[in-house]
């Protein structure tokens, strides 16, 4: 199925928390990686393997799956918000295809469009 990518018009202002840049940009198409994990999860199994745009870059934090179990080291992860269609979230189940979601992933969930 090829993906059903919303417009995204990035924000005018700089991330309200510090960030070293990260791996994506905004308006970048991003696939959510599809793959099970163990543990506690901060990503919507909904959203799994589903393609979206990047809206904006949110800052760098520590990783909350990590935080569950009170871990504190390692370097701090990029949030980013991404935009996802409903027609790419539910296919052609979807009410109104046009209408869009927006989730707050982490890094380490995302990978470019054009991965394998």
């Amino acid at each position: 199925m090829k993906p059903v990518l919303p417009d995204v018009t990035p924000p005018g202002f700089a991330p309200p928390y510090p960030t070293a840049g990260g791996r994506f940009r905004p308006g970048q198409a991003v696939r959510v990686k599809p793959g099970m994990s163990i543990g506690h999860l901060r990503t919507p199994f909904y959203l799994r393997g589903r393609t979206g745009r990047i809206e904006r870059i949110c800052g760098d934090f520590h990783n909350p799956e990590e935080l569950a179990y009170n871990h504190r080291r390692g370097n701090p992860v990029t949030l980013y918000r991404v935009r996802f269609t409903m027609a790419e979230i539910w296919g052609g189940t979807a009410e109104r295809p046009g209408d869009t979601l927006d989730a707050e992933i982490f890094e380490h969930w995302l990978e470019p469009v054009d991965a394998a």
